[in-house]
């Protein structure tokens, strides 16, 4: 059960970072100095199913710390 825990929690970790990284807002270079000029817009496409995906797979990875946490405490 550790072992299987162990590859949840890597493999949530992982497509978590990978997940966050693909993610884009429009920050150029001058949202560095303060003048960012962007609109707030609504996400549509696959904007919205990728931030959806990475909310499910960060509940996923902090359900499964927890569980590794629970689990040898439970004897399991």
């Amino acid at each position: 059960m550790d072992v299987f825990l162990q590859i949840v929690t890597i493999g949530s970790g992982v497509l978590m970072t990978a997940a966050i990284l693909l993610q884009q807002r429009g920050a150029s270079l001058g949202a560095g100095f303060g003048s960012s000029g962007e609109l707030f817009t609504s996400r549509r496409g696959i904007d919205k199913s990728l931030y959806e995906f990475t909310i499910i797979v960060a509940v996923i990875f902090v359900l499964s710390i927890l569980a590794s946490l629970l689990v040898p405490s439970l004897g399991l």
